[in-house]
């Protein structure tokens, strides 16, 4: 007699990257069921959140934060124990983290992937950039990411890099103002400013409208120009999959022959449902996947389930030029310097990345003057003038994975479900120290070419909400969770779709990586079952 399952495939977590592969999985005649910790929140509730919130600077500020379903900013969710407190801006809500992101979609590079073998350090994938190549195409298109197809994105102004079999979906957009002024300066003595692929549509695209410019991608687009996660949850619902909201998992049960039988989950009232499928793809972020694999008991017969923590850490620069520059008009964010991408430097130190921010800087300013004790009409002044000067630079650092950088389930603090929430131990390593002088460097650099006044320049290490590495993939059983397909080596029908199986952090945003690989772990499902 044949088994009967719930489903062919469970995913868990409702975030771009699991709801990509539900979406395709459906697509190709699959029946899906998607799990949420988190509710469903429509957009135009955000944004009136976002507007009447007195934490404007607090990005998980408009979203839910329930004791069921907490985000990364509550209370005891998330115990640091190590030297940096880590501390990334993560959500629970159907679309997930990809709500409040500046939708930065940059591929790897192949050098990225080879990190052992050409420079001697980190890991290398197990999978060549050929291979997802195909898939960084079809993330795009999902996506509606805008970009260059002229810029070399190694930094080292050759030809178009990395190799693309197609050209991107959208076209980049027109640069603002500001960027073009300190591009022209900046550049002027060597610098290599590098256009950033992003997945903030600039012409109609999948239902979402062209950008506007509200300068709002975080904490939320307003008109959805900029892509979140609920556009593919809504795909995936479309195209048959079912969608179960207050569901948060808590247990992954073990069956026959190494598989995964059956997830169970817990909803708001304390209710537990278990649901079986032949199949199941946990797409929760890179600490609560590990949390969950640890909680279980699976997929952790290497011990690096949890190990490895990465994030970009980073560093920033603030400082008010010499001419108005009319920072916050168009996309938060349209390009980085890089100069430091890729090269023999990797031995010694880390790569960087100078991403050039260009959010409304009013509320910074008046701060800072008042703080000076500036008031009246020369605050409003002050205010003006400032206001159109100032530059923020966000640098991020590679970070290499390392197996006492961990992430475990609490021993001391549990969720109002009774679950255990998070203990991260995590210490910014030697390498990224040594790249931070680097940076420092590039920092005087920039402040005497603009002829600028230094606000910050010393703002010691920052979150960059970036997570990698937690449940690495590696050629082999012994030292990695999941192999180059992101199926785990201990259980042949569990796959993990999450940046954390990122083994190589780089210095790009992971988003579109993790898409790209969600997409190919569809694929690879949609043949098996």
């Amino acid at each position: 007699m044949a088994t009967q399952f719930d489903a062919d495939v469970i995913v868990i977590g409702s975030g771009a990257l699991g709801n990509n592969a539900a979406t395709e999985l459906a697509r190709q005649g699959k029946s899906v069921i998607i799990l949420e910790a988190g509710e469903r929140i429509p957009r135009w509730k955000i944004v009136e959140n976002f507007r009447t919130s007195a934490r404007k600077t607090d990005f998980n500020a408009p979203y839910p934060d329930q004791p069921w379903a907490p985000t990364t900013h509550q209370e005891n969710y998330l115990e640091n124990v190590g030297e940096f407190d880590l501390l990334p801006g993560m959500l629970k809500l159907v679309g997930g983290t990809t709500w409040h992101w500046a939708a930065a979609t940059w591929r790897y590079i192949p050098n990225d992937m080879k990190l052992r073998t050409l420079y001697g350090v980190g890991r290398d994938w197990p999978i060549e950039y050929e291979e997802l190549e195909p898939y960084y195409v079809r993330a795009e298109k999902a996506m509606g990411v805008s970009g260059s197809d002229t810029d070399d994105q190694s930094g080292n102004n050759e030809q178009p890099w990395p190799p693309r079999s197609e050209p991107y979906p959208v076209p980049p957009e027109a640069e603002s103002y500001y960027y073009q002024r300190l591009k022209s300066r900046i550049g002027a003595e060597g610098y290599h400013f590098i256009h950033e692929p992003n997945a903030r549509t600039n012409v109609p695209w999948d239902g979402r409208p062209a950008c506007s410019g509200n300068n709002n991608c975080m904490p939320v687009c307003p008109i959805g120009a900029m892509y979140s996660g609920d556009v593919h949850a809504r795909h995936a619902e479309h195209a048959g999959a079912k969608l179960l909201t207050d569901a948060t998992a808590y247990h992954l049960e073990k069956g026959d022959g190494g598989k995964i039988a059956a997830v169970h989950y817990r909803s708001s009232n304390g209710d537990d449902t278990r649901l079986t499928a032949k199949a199941f793809i946990v797409a929760a972020h890179g600490l609560e996947t590990p949390k969950l694999l640890l909680m279980s008991d699976v997929a952790n017969s290497s011990d690096q389930v949890g190990r490895n923590l990465m994030d970009h850490t980073g560093m920033g620069l603030q400082f008010l030029a010499d001419e108005p520059l009319w920072p916050g008009r168009g996309q938060v964010q349209q390009g980085g310097i890089f100069n430091w991408r890729d090269g023999e430097f990797r031995r010694e130190h880390s790569a960087i990345k100078h991403a050039l921010t260009n959010m409304v800087p009013n509320s910074k300013v008046t701060q800072r003057l008042l703080d000076n004790l500036v008031v009246g009409p020369e605050l409003d002044a002050r205010i003006r003038h400032d206001s159109a000067r100032f530059v923020d630079v966000s640098t991020v650092f590679e970070m290499l994975p390392h197996a006492h950088n961990t992430v475990r389930p609490s021993r001391k603090h549990k969720d109002a479900l009774g679950i255990p929430t998070l203990t991260v131990d995590y210490t910014v390593d030697d390498y990224v120290k040594a790249a931070g002088h680097v940076a420092k460097q590039d920092f005087a650099n920039f402040v005497r070419i603009m002829n600028g006044t230094v606000i910050e320049d010393d703002t010691g290490w920052q979150n960059r909400d970036h997570l990698m590495g937690t449940v690495i993939m590696g050629d082999a059983a012994e030292n990695s969770v999941v192999n180059g397909e992101c199926r785990t080596w201990d259980h042949d029908n569990l796959f993990l779709a999450t940046t954390g199986v990122i083994p190589a952090s780089g210095v790009i945003n992971p988003t579109l990586t993790g898409v790209a690989l969600s997409i190919r772990i569809a694929d690879i499902l949609a043949k098996e079952i």
